[in-house]
């Protein structure tokens, strides 16, 4: 519990900058010596500027770019408390406990502390006792919470989730409209509007609310170059299905997130993921709440964990190595996509954000609209955001650059990175087809749904068809030659293209628009989006990216595994996940440079000073047990040595090959280099060689004068092929 770790500690004043101007340089100190970060990203140091000089800016930055420490730089640098507004209350633990696991003082006030724990966080605020404080919007809204901040000083107001503040936002939360008082109350105070989520109208409703007209504006690019973008359509293969084989094929041992549009669908498909041997748990807001916060530190502290959820999970989720995020629905508009899909590859490791999605999605998001309470301009906006999102989907060229292009940020290039970049969808001529599908929406009276339609179309009669005699009309059959899914995605098209609509009520039946006329009177033409082989059942000719550890050379693997594991162990016994002790890339560069002192500690990215005087012993003497091996340094390749120390590790050539993915005569390729260069001797990488054997290559050796012409065919043929070249290779390397 956060009140049996409220340890005394000393008053913020005391460790804040001594000049009453602080300025950039001393941002940057404690940028190195708190955070142990050498240089500012993106905008962070022109907005952290803006902030000392007392200015007000909006931040527009994507997720996993820094934003955080935007304020929390500042807030240590200035004199008196940085006050940060955010919605989400697990952001606010994990910010917390990583905060103190860098020595700053920093609590938050929410409805998940007991009563004597609100008061001793109240208590540290008036004392002048913390850098940081976290507080939902509700709660500064009140005037007891304003008049505890009369009595302290207020170094920064950080408002983050700013987006939340827009009546036409996913996220829209109306107490965040009254946070302009913070303008009226605190003048002297400069306020920072944090979001990752704004397109251009969101930016400016959130300037006019939050009464930041002077305020600066910092817009970083949107683009996330790590994750790549696929959205699959369903042919004949079913969304569970596509998604098991996207996380089979493409993350086997991955955490990740799965979001469901319904409980029923998160709770059978986290059920459906256990039988298939993945640990995956349930999250929505129907379930217990303390069902929920045991899920939600499990899937923070625990690897390879999938969570299955409802939008209800992920926001503020802080985790760096979700390295994918899978929608089995179609989301509410591109700010919901990009926001949820945001919460992968957060560590800047690759990552993938997968989409699957049919004609009932986007039907019944539709209908939702319809059936809502909001006024007529509300609803226009919703069913754009929605157009925009399914634009999305049914494009045929760069995913990333429309996607880029809807938050303003025009003449990118193509990325290389998305779906439609990597296996180029073809388009057809689909006039002839588009008038048969619309044919038969109107000819049987425009009352059913895309699968009777189908089932028309190739002409099957089954009782309903029968009863209502549409085995006499004229569209009765006339799609047999077109596969079932075809049709279907057709039909999808038509919808997303504004060609059909569907009914109100939700019955999910099919209907023309006055779009469709042209089009059935043959006056303009349909392409229609075929999709890849990829798309249809086929296999995938990705390159498999993997997470930072495997970057990490092999004869560093084996330190990356125990520092993990001792990171481990100092998570637990700091009650907190992982990665808030160490991230994976701190561990990656530990165990390829192997700091021998403390001093030496300083220079690894992401270490603090008071993590080094926390942890830092026991980070080098974990290490020592892994010097490098005398023979790993040479002058070889760093491919060789990559084998080479597969072999120190034990592993033989037949292991080595599987393990990285090469064929046998490549390892012994690798040996002979080394065997040249006296690092290692033949009889100890040839491990499958008898006397008998190295003795019948020898005298083949001399009878064919091998040592003078290195001509290793003759060898090979008259010892009958028995006798990889690679290993042939390796005995001569020794003789040579």
């Amino acid at each position: 519990m956060l009140f049996d770790r409220l340890e005394p500690m000393p008053p913020a004043a005391q460790r804040k900058i001594t000049s009453e101007n602080p300025t950039l340089q001393d941002a940057l100190g404690v940028l190195e010596r708190v955070f142990g970060y050498h240089s500012f990203r993106l905008h962070q140091s022109a907005i952290i500027e803006a902030v000392l000089a007392g200015r007000d800016a909006l931040v527009l930055m994507p997720t996993g770019g820094g934003k955080s420490l935007c304020y929390q730089i500042p807030a240590i640098v200035r004199a008196g408390t940085g006050i940060v507004v955010s919605p989400l209350i697990a952001l606010m633990q994990d910010q917390v406990d990583a905060l103190k696991e860098a020595g700053v003082s920093a609590a938050y006030l929410n409805s998940s502390l007991s009563f004597p724990e609100q008061q001793a966080v109240e208590r540290q605020l008036v004392a002048g006792a913390l850098d940081v404080l976290y507080v939902a919007p509700e709660r500064l809204l009140q005037e007891r919470m304003i008049n505890l901040l009369g009595q302290t000083t207020v170094s920064v107001f950080a408002i983050d989730e700013a987006h939340c503040v827009s009546q036409w936002g996913h996220d829209f939360r109306p107490e965040y409209r009254q946070l302009r008082m913070l303008a009226e109350r605190f003048p002297g105070v400069p306020r920072l509007a944090l979001t990752a989520t704004a397109d251009e109208r969101t930016r400016e409703e959130i300037v006019a609310e939050l009464s930041l007209e002077g305020a600066e504006r910092f817009v970083a690019s949107f683009d996330r170059p790590n994750i790549r973008y696929t959205i699959a359509e369903m042919g004949s293969v079913s969304a569970r299905e596509r998604l098991w084989q996207f996380i089979e094929s493409e993350h086997p041992e991955d955490a990740g997130i799965v979001y469901c549009l319904s409980r029923k669908q998160v709770e059978e498909t986290a059920a459906w993921l256990t039988t298939k041997g993945r640990r995956a748990l349930a999250y929505h807001a129907g379930l217990d709440a303390q069902i929920r916060r045991k899920a939600q530190e499990r899937f923070l502290n625990e690897d390879g964990l999938i969570i299955v959820a409802t939008i209800a999970f992920g926001m503020g989720i802080d985790k760096p190595d979700v390295r994918f995020v899978a929608h089995l629905s179609l989301p509410k508009s591109i700010e919901a996509y990009y926001q949820e899909t945001g919460r992968a590859g957060r560590d800047g490791e690759p990552a993938n954000a997968w989409l699957a999605y049919s004609l009932p999605d986007v039907i019944q998001q539709r209908q939702w609209i319809a059936q809502s309470d909001g006024a007529d301009a509300f609803k226009q906006a919703m069913r754009q955001k929605l157009d925009a999102l399914i634009g999305l989907g049914e494009m045929v060229t760069c995913r990333r650059q429309a996607l880029l292009a809807y938050f303003g940020e025009r003449g990118s290039k193509p990325c290389g990175n998305c779906d439609n970049c990597l296996t180029p969808p073809a388009t057809t001529d689909g006039t002839v087809l588009a008038q048969k599908a619309l044919s038969t929406v109107y000819r049987t009276g425009q009352r059913f749904g895309v699968g009777y339609l189908v089932d028309i179309l190739h002409g099957k009669a089954d009782e309903r068809c029968l009863r209502a005699s549409h085995d006499k009309l004229t569209v009765f059959g006339i799609g047999k030659d077109t596969d079932a899914s075809a049709w279907r995605g057709l039909y999808r098209q038509l919808v997303a293209q504004g060609y059909l609509t569907g009914d109100d009520e939700g019955y999910g039946t099919l209907m023309l628009t006055d779009q469709a006329r042209p089009l059935l009177r043959g006056d303009e033409t349909f392409l229609m989006r075929v999709a890849p082989l990829s798309e249809r059942g086929g296999k995938s000719k990705r390159e498999k990216k993997s997470p930072a550890a495997a970057g990490v050379p092999a004869e560093h693997q084996a330190a990356f595994s125990a520092l993990k594991a001792l990171r481990a162990r100092l998570s637990g016994e700091a009650k907190v996940p992982p990665y808030v002790i160490f991230h994976d890339k701190t561990l990656a560069e530990l165990a390829q440079t192997q700091p021998q002192t403390l001093d030496a500690l300083g220079d690894i990215t992401g270490l603090g000073a008071s993590k080094i005087k926390r942890y830092g012993q026991a980070v080098l003497d974990t290490l020592a047990a892994f010097a490098s091996h005398p023979v790993l340094k040479n002058r070889l390749s760093a491919t060789v040595n990559e084998t080479l120390a597969l072999h120190l590790q034990g592993l033989d050539a037949d292991a080595i090959s599987a393990r990285r993915g090469m064929g046998l005569g490549t390892v012994y390729g690798h040996f002979s280099e080394a065997i040249e260069a006296g690092l290692v001797e033949a009889r100890d990488v040839l491990r499958d060689l008898d006397d008998g054997d190295l003795d019948e290559i020898h005298a083949a050796f001399e009878r064919f004068g091998t040592l003078e012409s290195g001509k290793l065919g003759p060898v090979h043929g008259a010892l009958d092929g028995r006798f990889d070249y690679g290993l042939l290779k390796c005995v001569l390397a020794e003789l040579a």
